[in-house]
């Protein structure tokens, strides 16, 4: 080997560790309306009405829908932030706050 020769090792592969992904996880409750849901869906994530709709109702059959992610634990922790601080259903006299909801580690 001469000095001006350079000996090229393959590069041995790199894992990049991937952050966890998370869903938000809206739950079911009797002190909400269908219309609040669809409400906070669009006003929230940006929704259109139909996609609310499709929200509202699993939530009531399923006990939960999912409507965000997945996506960053900082993302979806403000979208948990958000929705529990939206408020109470003025449609429904015995409400008293916001809905509840919980991130699921995907």
């Amino acid at each position: 080997m001469h000095d001006s020769e350079v000996i090229v090792r393959p590069k041995s592969k790199e894992k990049t560790k991937e952050s966890p992904r998370y869903l938000v996880i809206l739950l079911d409750d009797n002190f909400h309306s269908h219309e609040y849901v669809i409400e906070m869906c669009q006003k929230l994530f940006g929704y259109p009405r139909q996609r609310g709709e499709l929200i509202a109702c699993e939530v009531d059959a399923q006990g939960e829908a999912i409507v965000w992610g997945p996506g960053s634990f900082e993302v979806a922790e403000l979208k948990l932030e958000q929705i529990h601080a939206f408020g109470k259903d003025p449609l429904i006299k015995a409400c008293q706050g916001s809905m509840s909801a919980k991130l699921e580690k995907v």
